[in-house]
C-alpha cells in the first residue's frame, strides 16, 4: 500500500522512538511525553510494547518526531 503523503512512510515504530531517544536522551524526551516508560528504566523494548498498546501515547511520540524531524527529511 503506498503512501505518499504520508510523512512516516516507511518508518517503524522502532526506527521513531530510536531516533527521539538519540536526539533527545530519555530524560528530556520523559519531560516532553509524559509516560512511564520514558522515566522509569527507560528502553527502546519497553517503550515499544507501551506504545503498541496505547495509541494515545503513540500519536504524541509520532508528533514529536515529526516536529522534531520533518525539515530534515
Amino acid at each position: 500500500m503506498s503512501q505518499p503523503n504520508n510523512p512516516l512512510h516507511g518508518l517503524t515504530l522502532e526506527n521513531i522512538v530510536t531516533e527521539l531517544a538519540d536526539y533527545y536522551g530519555w530524560e528530556q524526551l520523559a519531560l516532553r511525553i509524559r509516560i512511564n516508560s520514558f522515566q522509569n528504566d527507560p528502553s527502546v523494548k519497553s517503550s515499544l510494547k507501551f506504545l503498541r498498546k496505547n495509541q494515545w501515547a503513540r500519536d504524541k511520540v509520532e508528533a514529536l518526531y515529526l516536529e522534531t524531524f520533518q525539515q530534515d527529511r
